[in-house]
């Protein structure tokens, strides 16, 4: 069973940062792809990153790349989201998501577990 616990969340200003963390109680984390999430008030869930079971190979939609790191320690049963240069555009409240199986996933539908999520709020 994985149980995901989101983390990390707050409010900063544009251009600041945020490490989001999120823990999975269950003892399978290792072979869950892990991706995050993001949806803003009026707006549909979208895609953001995703690592694969190992975390040695990682996707990120088109808005955050070179500024979002997605990582994972599965010694902790963890996947982290490093969040630079924030703009109010990320504004949202930010899910992250378990996959089955070794790849790299970008759609919602190939998620089976998801976490309550954590808000992000960017100030301009």
């Amino acid at each position: 069973q994985v149980q995901l616990v989101e983390s990390g969340g707050g409010l900063v200003q544009a251009g600041g940062s945020l490490r989001l963390s999120c823990a999975d109680s269950g003892h399978t984390f290792r072979s869950y792809g892990m991706g995050w999430f993001r949806q803003a008030p009026g707006k549909e869930r979208e895609f953001v990153a995703a690592i694969n079971w190992i975390g040695d190979n990682t996707y990120y939609t088109d808005s955050v790349k070179g500024r979002f790191t997605i990582s994972r320690d599965n010694t902790k049963n963890t996947v982290f989201l490093q969040m630079h240069s924030l703009r109010p555009e990320d504004t949202a409240l930010y899910y992250c998501a378990a996959s089955p199986g070794m790849l790299v996933r970008t759609t919602l539908g190939e998620y089976d577990y998801w976490g309550q999520g954590t808000q992000v709020t960017v100030s301009a």
